[in-house]
């Protein structure tokens, strides 16, 4: 049936069918980023799906396409955790067994939401296609139906249903940035986009530390690069899709890495501009807007997913701070007499700087006259306030240095 995928009446059959789980996720105009890049930019809100991200399209369509045997056998996965939430919800609609097996360092919020759904949970090995390997082994010992979570063209079909409800409000769009791990939403998306509109720009978003489609396209071939190392758990993906590599090579117009520290600062943009969470993976297309050459075009970002755990949150919302120097730490030297440190929190405070943390050590030197270090964590409202407080604390006879921040 997967050589019949992919098709105009397929992807119509695919909205139709997912129309029954998915929730309307209507595009999202952004001042905020529209200014910043010159461009019309609009976010595809994914992260607000049941499920919290796209993949529950592309598994209920999967599902659907099945036999009552094959579903009969059990399902069986491994992912990251969106699309075992997807398989998950799916099998539940279809009152079929699933096992998701998932990497050991998935986040717990997907891990907890995912055995919510009713599927058994096994964790294994430390990336995604570590678990591939041993939910394969799974399916062969129990003879489990395997639902790839992006190398099947069932699944990129379901995934596609994005680019059709972009073109129903948008039909004018002139770009779209998906975000890529395996390439499945990527297929599926630029695939229909293509069909729909010939002329539209479609590009591929993978972070730096695990770009496998961008170096299997330089390859002209599917690779596996030797490690990966990135914050966006999703897209975490030593190898892409051997099955749907031809239509990525074909469909996809260019593909832009993002750096961990962009990610790092959408996540504080998104949160503080559009009061939305959404995870690192769902990211990419964000921080790729600044990457764009072009300008004045209609230009949309799937927002792929907003499942993160709390203290993924926390993290990324304090180095986002740090970054932005909202949140910096100085030291300066102090003679060993009352008042010094009162002296310096005035200068601070006229300064309107924001003390949150102090470190007092009396025993840096000998001399007296110099002997308190003064390790000061301040709160501020950006480069150009951390400036101005570093030059009011050097005209009070200070000589303040910064020091690494941890919080």
């Amino acid at each position: 049936m997967e050589e019949k995928m992919l098709t105009l009446d397929k992807f119509e059959e695919a909205a139709e069918t997912v129309r029954k789980v998915t929730q309307e996720t209507k595009l999202v105009y952004s001042d905020f980023y529209s200014a910043q890049t010159g461009n019309k930019v609009y976010l595809k809100p994914e992260n607000m799906q049941f499920t919290g991200a796209y993949k529950l399209r592309g598994a209920y369509y999967k599902l659907s396409t099945l036999s009552p045997q094959e579903r009969e056998k059990g399902l069986i996965t491994a992912s990251a955790g969106n699309h075992a939430q997807g398989v998950a919800y799916a099998a539940k609609c279809f009152g079929a067994k699933a096992v998701i097996v998932m990497p050991t360092t998935t986040p717990l919020i997907k891990v907890n939401r995912t055995k919510n759904y009713g599927a058994e949970v096994v964790l294994f090995g430390d990336v995604y296609d570590e678990a591939c390997e041993h939910a394969y082994q799974l399916a062969k010992e129990n003879g489990y139906t395997f639902i790839h979570p992006f190398d099947d063209l069932a699944v990129a079909t379901g995934q596609g249903t994005i680019a059709m409800e972009i073109f129903k409000e948008l039909p004018l769009v002139d770009e779209i940035l998906v975000p890529v791990g395996g390439g499945g939403l990527a297929t599926g998306v630029s695939t229909l986009a293509k069909l729909l509109n010939p002329k539209i720009k479609v590009t591929g978003v993978e972070p730096e530390g695990a770009s496998c489609l961008k170096a299997s396209l330089k390859a002209g071939k599917v690779v596996t690069l030797d490690r990966i190392s990135t914050i966006a758990d999703g897209t975490a993906v030593k190898t892409p899709g051997e099955k749907i590599f031809p239509y990525l090579s074909k469909n996809l117009d260019d593909i832009i890495t993002v750096p961990d520290e962009e990610l790092v600062v959408a996540f504080l943009d998104m949160v503080e501009n559009h009061k939305m969470v959404v995870e690192n993976s769902g990211l990419l297309t964000v921080a790729a807007l600044k990457h764009l050459k072009e300008k004045k075009k209609r230009v949309v970002a799937i927002l792929s997913g907003g499942n993160m755990d709390v203290i993924t949150m926390s993290s990324v919302v304090q180095q986002g701070l740090i970054m932005r120097d909202r949140i910096f730490t100085v030291s300066v030297r102090l003679p060993d007499k009352p008042g010094e440190l009162c002296h310096v929190a005035d200068v601070i405070a006229k300064q309107n700087g924001n003390v949150i943390k102090l470190e007092h050590n009396q025993f840096v030197s000998i001399n007296r006259n110099d002997a308190v270090e003064l390790r000061i964590t301040l709160e501020a409202f950006g480069t150009e306030h951390k400036q101005q407080i570093m030059r009011a604390l050097e005209q009070s006879g200070y000589q303040p240095k910064p020091v690494r921040t941890i919080m």
